[in-house]
């Protein structure tokens, strides 16, 4: 049997290699710290579960739902975005409830996307916003991300020289992977450059609410003439610690809003309705928790840097996100980012996610999550000490 055309189009998955080492080492009883994926450890608030369970005693709430979401749901979404950000939405029209993030953002693509379209993109970057473009059919134009105004910067450059014109240009701050936010100015300019070639903006904010500085991240809605020609991509996953829940959002342009809706009404009916009754109480309901779980990500990143620094390795403390992206330590900086990846799970047992897997211009750093508690940090970074050492002897699984 051949190959089938969209499998084609995805490569090899960058992290399987390391996974495959995690996944034996696992088996052979070893305990690995992981920092590999950013899976969120922290409990729900009790509020938003609580209502999950007076809402799924319902039995009318056991039937098919709505596949942009429920109406309270999407005023919830608007309501957010009026108080966070001071932009006014209408739930019925600029706002689409989606399974995730994720999803949202592939079927946005799908959406939006004809076969042979250009698609600026940012490297490194999450993966799904190059994939998703690649499985629409589109083809995608890498711009190196490894600071926003070196991102900015390129963008200009890569509309002179694409072919066809680019349609679209993503941008996603809070990063992942490199953990980056920028201000309103920087939005202000992508718009500008956006009116000027007549882009789509897709911008993914799913990390807003974890930030480390006095400010907190802006949305680019927020910029004048922005909902115009752009949406945001947003999630409750990180904000309250509801990633299996898989309740997003897609908030702006009610042109591009109602192409997401049409696309998701042939593929699905919504989230499980009692998730999305929870999802608004999530989002009416007090934020206590939303800072709570943002101070401990602070209090891991804090801990996480020091102890590193003390280990020899230095890794730039993130401003926000729930990652940190640091350099492979020179040592070891020879052997590319999959290699290094894979020595330390192997000798200090200690996981994380190579740059590689987050575009070619992600090779040479490592990706860290802020996912496992205090003193677990501190093991891997003591761990990880042994192995800086000179002449280091491999790390023992009694360790």
């Amino acid at each position: 049997m051949r190959d089938f055309y969209r499998i084609r189009r995805l490569p090899p998955y960058v992290f399987e290699e390391v996974n495959k080492v995690k996944a034996r080492l696992r088996a052979e009883g070893v305990d690995i710290i992981d920092f590999g994926m950013g899976n969120p450890d922290m409990a729900t608030a009790p509020h938003i579960v609580d209502k999950l369970i007076e809402t799924v005693k319902k039995p009318k709430t056991h039937g098919y739902s709505v596949s942009k979401g429920v109406q309270g749901l999407r005023k919830a979404m608007a309501g957010y975005y009026d108080r966070r950000y001071g932009v006014k939405l209408n739930p019925d029209t600029e706002v689409v409830a989606t399974l995730g993030s994720k999803e949202g953002f592939a079927n946005l693509a799908m959406a939006i996307t004809a076969p042979g379209d250009t698609i600026i993109c940012p490297n490194p970057a999450y993966p799904i916003h190059a994939f998703g473009f690649l499985m629409a059919g589109g083809v995608i134009r890498h711009v190196p991300a490894l600071s926003p105004e070196q991102y900015l910067s390129g963008i200009e450059k890569a509309v002179k020289h694409s072919v066809p014109t680019p349609s679209v240009m993503i941008v996603s701050y809070p990063s992942n992977p490199t953990a980056q936010w920028v201000d309103l100015d920087f939005y202000k300019e992508v718009i500008r450059i956006a009116k000027k070639h007549d882009l789509i903006v897709l911008s993914d904010i799913a990390y807003s609410e974890i930030y480390f500085e006095d400010n907190p991240p802006p949305s680019i809605l927020q910029v004048e003439g922005a909902i115009e020609r752009s949406v945001e991509i947003n999630s409750l996953s990180k904000t309250y610690a509801m990633a299996g829940w898989r309740v997003g959002m897609v908030v702006g342009n009610a042109q591009i809003c109602a192409a997401l809706a049409r696309v998701k009404s042939y593929l699905d009916y919504g989230g499980f309705a009692p998730i999305q009754v929870a999802a608004a109480a999530a989002l009416n309901g007090p934020q206590d928790n939303v800072a709570e779980i943002r101070a401990t990500y602070k209090s891991r990143r804090d801990v996480l840097i020091d102890s590193m620094k003390r280990a020899g390795w230095d890794i730039p403390a993130p401003p926000a996100s729930m990652f940190a992206w640091a350099k492979i330590p020179p040592k070891f900086e020879h052997m590319g980012s999959i290699e290094f990846a894979k020595l330390l799970i192997e000798e200090a047992h200690v996981a994380v996610a190579p740059g590689l897997g987050f575009g070619e211009y992600g090779e040479g750093y490592v990706r860290l999550g802020l996912v496992e508690n205090e003193n677990r940090i501190r093991q891997a970074a003591r761990n990880v000490k042994k192995l800086l050492l000179p002449n280091a002897k491999r790390v023992s699984t009694a360790e």
